[in-house]
């Protein structure tokens, strides 16, 4: 998120010496993108941050597409079991080039840290919260948090109690959509969400302890593990426009008109190959004939995940919290039958849902495939 923050003890110039009082000096670690080109900060640790003790296993995670029929498909992801912590339990269901989507159940807490070496990650937290902990600081979550980590960030996350999240990982940066910022990164004033609506770490104390420290790094085919000399949770400071945050869905302020809006109204993120889109309790169209419903449409350059949080959904019938549908580029979707008619009215619509509109088709995984509704495609005919 493009704008500066400052946390903790940092030089009065980049590149200088920073003299520790105990003796020795802190060290500087640059964290950027595109280079040197892109946004960036600067962290400040007890110990040069390169201090790797031993390159560990590698553990492989090839993605194998499943063989599935073309057609509009209902994921029941509530049926998933919850099992191991944040990253250890996530179920990968769809995937293309330019990101993976997964589904996590999860209890534990991570008794290791990780690090994203290839992926931006947006983690939507359906319910449950807890803690998350990184080398910029902490920052409390919550039901409805989006959680928005850069690659290259070191976390790890505590929970309070069973944590359900969503999570798309990124080839690309995640960004806010142009059209909501002027040219020097501000967010507008038609922006459906501002600075304000944004948390951002707070960093304490940092930790400064030796040993073997297990720090986990996705890449894009497998996860390598790597034992560090310290605790790599030891800033003292650190300042930049890059850095983990969050955003709650229901600070989104939505964009009602006298008709029926299109999704692009509800876009919340961009990445290279796909949007994210946040569907919440609003007014519907005012328009003395408006149709609320969503019109039938056939949107040929993209496939079109949902992810049903909560609330009533006016357009379809026999979906739950936790529901997921997918309706792939190539065939018409809208309004399950009567579904449209009955809109006709209707004041508003209390909803929570998770849209991401895919520029690529997706591929399904086994487990997405078992956890499919198999009637669902035939749920149009009336």
């Amino acid at each position: 998120m493009p704008f500066y923050n400052k946390q903790g003890l940092i030089p009065p110039k980049r590149h200088t010496v920073f003299n520790n009082p105990d003796g020795g000096i802190y060290y500087e670690e640059l964290v950027s993108r595109e280079g040197f080109n892109s946004i960036c900060s600067n962290l400040y640790h007890l110990r040069m941050p390169t201090r790797v003790k031993k390159v560990d296993e590698f553990h492989l995670q090839e993605k194998i597409r499943a063989s599935s029929a073309h057609g509009n498909k209902h994921i029941q992801t509530f049926l998933l079991k919850t099992e191991g912590d944040a990253v250890s339990g996530r179920k990968e269901l769809f995937f293309n080039s330019d990101l993976s989507i997964y589904k996590c159940h999860c209890v534990e807490d991570m008794t290791y840290n990780y690090r994203n070496g290839h992926h931006d990650e947006v983690i939507f937290i359906q319910s449950g919260n807890g803690l998350l902990r990184s080398n910029f600081g902490d920052m409390e979550f919550g039901s409805g948090d989006y959680l928005i980590i850069p690659r290259g960030v070191i976390w790890n996350m505590v929970l309070r109690e069973e944590v359900h999240m969503l999570i798309t990982e990124s080839y690309a940066a995640v960004e806010t959509p142009p059209r909501y910022r002027n040219r020097y990164g501000q967010l507008l004033e038609h922006s459906p969400f501002c600075e304000r609506d944004i948390r951002t770490p707070v960093l304490g104390n940092p930790t400064d302890a030796e040993g073997e420290f297990l720090v986990k790094v996705k890449l894009q085919d497998g996860t390598q593990d790597l034992i560090y000399a310290h605790d790599p949770m030891d800033v003292i400071g650190w300042d930049g426009y890059y850095f983990p945050w969050i955003f709650n869905i229901n600070d989104f302020q939505p964009i009602v008109g006298g008709i029926h809006q299109p999704p692009p109204v509800h876009q919340t993120f961009q990445s290279a190959g796909y949007v994210i889109c946040s569907f919440v309790s609003r007014p519907f169209d005012f328009h003395p004939d408006a149709i609320p419903a969503p019109y039938p449409h056939s949107n040929v350059d993209s496939d079109e995940i949902l992810f049903y949080s909560h609330g009533d959904f006016m357009s379809r019938k026999g979906i739950s919290k936790e529901s997921i549908t997918l309706h792939p580029m190539g065939l018409p979707h809208g309004p399950q039958p009567g579904k449209y008619e009955a809109s006709i009215g209707v004041e508003k619509t209390e909803e929570c849902a998770v849209m991401i509109d895919t520029f690529k088709p997706l591929h399904l995984t086994k487990t997405a495939i078992e956890l499919q509704d198999a009637e669902y495609p035939k749920s149009w005919i009336e």
